[in-house]
C-alpha cells in the first residue's frame, strides 16, 4: 500500500460563505482556516494546498468573548523609531471591521509562502453582500 500525496492541480476548490454574524470571533476563525488549509477533506496533505475558498459575510456583528473587546490590543511596528501603533478591536471595529477575523485566520496558517497562497482564497465583507455570487458558494454551517 503507498502512501497517498495530494497534488495541487487536481484538488477540486469549493467555495463557501460563512455568516459571521453573532459568532464568536476565534470560531468563525477556527472553522474558516480549517477550510482554508483543507483539513476538511480526507486527502489534506500538509505541504499542499488542498483547501477551498472561503467569504465570511457580517464581519462587523462578530463578537468577542469576555472584555477582549476593550481590553485585547493589536500592535504593529513600522520599523521606524516611534513607530510602533497599538488599537483595540472597538476602534478597529469603527475603521476597518473585517481586519478583527482576517487577523485571526492569519494567526492560524503557516507563515510561509504555502500561507501565502492559502490566505488569497479568504474573502472578508463586514456587510451581508458580497460579489462572489457567480461561484455559487455554500453556505458553511458552524459547528
Amino acid at each position: 500500500m503507498k502512501t497517498f500525496s495530494a497534488k495541487a492541480q487536481e484538488v477540486e476548490r469549493k467555495w463557501w460563505v460563512i455568516d459571521a454574524a453573532d459568532q464568536v470571533v476565534g470560531r468563525v476563525a477556527v472553522n474558516a482556516a480549517n477550510i482554508l488549509r483543507g483539513k476538511n477533506k480526507p486527502i489534506f496533505t500538509n505541504h499542499v494546498d488542498t483547501g477551498d475558498n472561503v467569504i465570511i459575510v457580517n464581519a462587523e456583528k462578530a463578537v468577542f468573548t469576555g472584555k477582549k473587546e476593550t481590553d485585547k490590543t493589536y500592535t504593529s511596528f513600522s520599523g521606524y523609531v516611534g513607530g510602533h501603533k497599538s488599537t483595540n478591536p472597538e476602534r478597529m471595529r469603527q475603521k476597518h471591521p473585517e481586519r478583527i477575523l482576517e487577523k485571526a485566520i492569519f494567526g492560524m496558517i503557516p507563515h510561509n509562502r504555502l500561507g501565502s497562497a492559502v490566505l488569497r482564497k479568504l474573502h472578508v465583507y463586514a456587510g451581508s453582500s458580497h460579489p462572489h455570487e457567480a461561484q455559487q458558494p455554500q453556505a458553511y454551517k458552524l459547528v
